[in-house]
């Protein structure tokens, strides 16, 4: 039968399929050479994304890149931190606005891209640590490999000879590895034994933490609340979401069942350097307090800039303070329509503070409704200079005085629409300013006790006094602990990982020709380290003095030229 009849083609036919599918001599192997591998298909790709995923190396990248994530969030006005500032680089950045209001850049920690980085990190650790932790228990749970065939192979080798025989040596081997806290493995012919599992546990410590870490930050985002209140001296607060005077807080956060506390402020102190080139500098600023829990029982606290209260899961820090004018304002008819404390917000170190008192209750003297308005200008140290105009000179209450301007009309307060308290809209035209028979404003110089009489016969505005007004931070943050505990242990797993060497040592005596016992004692490190040769010399002299008889010296033998991956093979032999 010839050639062609076994073919795939027959005759001239299939020579000429023959020729067509060879390949070629011209240089052309791609087809010949083309491996014929599987496809992986949509299973095969999903265990890929997942293998990618859950490698370490993926793990840093998205701790870079949550790291990289973060910075526009310290950089670009926060939404849930500062919504004015928000609202002032919106006006002032026409372009770069609504970029940034697209890119979330507004909102960094709960924008889309920042939750998927996030979401994926919190993934690839959870893929890291679940195998690592099932592998590290199997290495608790195994035995210490038995010696090599060849011990002196190792990178730290000992040897000699003595009368004991190979049981004595051996127990005396296992007694001393016990007492250096290895692991020795049970054995006849040889001891092998292990040590520096806290190694493995250092380094998975390490992650496990880095993982509670991410889970602190997460509660602390999603539960918290952080607002701020102020709080003139002999007023109080009460943890409720009315009294705050700004309220941000988490995703999660149920502002119906906030914890129930609440302080009264007693007294303010502030010290100020009186002298020198800091004169003016704050020395220290306190705050007396009576603050109450949920067990409803009062207690006194002293609040300090870095010392503060804590009560119900809250904090509650001393932030800022300022000066409030006590004002009792009478109408036309003579009634009072406003009694009580105005705070000030302060402009400068010294404390040279405006503010506003707006009385929407005033009626005038011919009995229509006239609302009075007041804007003031208030220096704890008054000075009074051509240049400069008043302001004040320290920030304590040595000369006291309020510079006020006064309006009537209408304040605007009925138009529905939100009004800033510390400022009085002057544009308004149906606001007019008080002036005098000559038509000029009239500004009026007032020190606590003397009241001005508005013109016109509009009523009154007295003077009363100056107290002090503090401002409170309350923050809930419900992660700090966790958070704190996780970074505790980050540190301390890194230094495990870092300072804890993983060795093996094996021990084999044996009978020689001539009747005497023949020792062998080998060591090996995981990481390149000379504390493998220095201990094994330690066991040397141990193991040597429980079996005195030697007759002749341990040498030992450290090959630079053997790998880590030389050792491992030489285990297997």
């Amino acid at each position: 039968m010839s050639t062609t009849d076994t073919s795939t083609g027959t005759g001239a036919d299939g020579a000429a399929e023959a020729l067509s599918t060879a390949p070629r001599d011209d240089g052309d192997t791609s087809t010949a050479d083309a491996p014929n591998l599987p496809k992986l298909g949509v299973i095969g790709w999903l265990r890929w994304f997942w293998r990618q995923l859950t490698s370490m190396r993926v793990a840093l990248i998205l701790l870079f890149l949550l790291s990289l994530a973060a910075i526009p969030g310290s950089l670009v006005p926060q939404e849930g931190t500062d919504p004015v500032k928000v609202s002032d680089f919106l006006k002032a950045h026409t372009t770069l606005g609504p970029i940034y209001t697209k890119l979330g850049l507004f909102h960094v920690y709960s924008s889309v891209w920042f939750s998927a980085i996030y979401i994926l990190l919190f993934v690839s650790l959870a893929g890291c640590i679940i195998p690592r932790s099932w592998q590290f228990v199997g290495q608790l749970r195994s035995q210490p490999p038995r010696a090599p065939r060849k011990l002196d192979r190792m990178p730290a080798y000992a040897t000699w000879r003595t009368d004991a025989t190979p049981q004595d040596v051996l127990d005396s081997a296992r007694d001393t590895l016990r007492g250096r806290r290895f692991r020795v493995a049970p054995g006849e012919e040889s001891v092998a034994a292990e040590k520096g599992y806290l190694r493995e546990a250092g380094n998975l410590v390490f992650h496990i933490a880095l993982f509670g870490l991410l889970i602190a930050f997460a509660i602390g985002t999603l539960y918290k609340s952080d607002g701020n209140k102020l709080v003139v001296t002999g007023g109080g607060f009460t943890n409720n979401q009315t009294q705050y005077d700004d309220l941000r807080h988490g995703a999660f956060f149920d502002p119906d069942n906030m914890a129930p506390f609440g302080f009264r402020l007693n007294a303010f102190h502030a010290t100020y350097e009186d002298s020198g080139p800091q004169k003016g500098t704050p020395r220290s600023y306190s705050a007396d307090v009576t603050y109450f829990g949920p067990d409803g029982k009062s207690h006194k606290r002293v609040i300090h800039v870095n010392d503060p209260l804590n009560v119900a899961g809250n904090k509650v820090y001393l932030t800022s303070h300022g000066y409030s004018m006590v004002v009792t304002v009478r109408d036309g008819q003579g009634n009072v329509a406003y009694s009580g404390p105005v705070p000030f917000l302060p402009l400068d170190g010294n404390v040279t503070s405006q503010g506003v008192v707006k009385v929407p209750d005033a009626v005038g003297k011919d009995g229509k409704r006239d609302q009075l308005g007041f804007a003031g200008l208030f220096t704890p140290t008054t000075v009074i200079d051509p240049v400069n105009g008043p302001h004040s000179v320290f920030p304590a209450l040595d000369r006291p005085a309020l510079f006020i301007t006064g309006y009537h009309g209408d304040l605007g307060m009925d138009s529905g629409l939100a009004q800033n308290v510390y400022q009085l809209d002057t544009s308004n035209k149906n606001l007019q300013q008080f002036k005098d028979a000559k038509g000029d404003p009239i500004r009026k110089l007032m020190v606590p006790g003397d009241t001005w009489t508005l013109p016109n016969g509009a009523g009154s505005i007295t003077l009363n006094r100056v107290d002090q007004w503090a401002n409170f931070e309350i923050v809930h943050q419900p992660g700090n602990s966790l958070a704190l505990g996780s970074a505790v242990c980050m540190l301390l797993g890194l230094a495990g990982s870092l300072f804890i060497q993983r060795r093996r040592v094996w021990v084999r005596a044996r009978r020689t020709e001539d009747g005497r016992t023949l020792v062998e004692l080998a060591g090996l490190g995981r990481s390149e380290s000379r504390k493998v040769a220095e201990e094994l010399a330690v066991l040397v002299s141990a193991v040597h003095a429980k079996a005195p008889t030697a007759a002749e010296e341990p040498q030992e033998s450290q090959p630079d030229s053997l790998s880590d991956g030389d050792h491992s093979d030489k285990e297997q032999s």
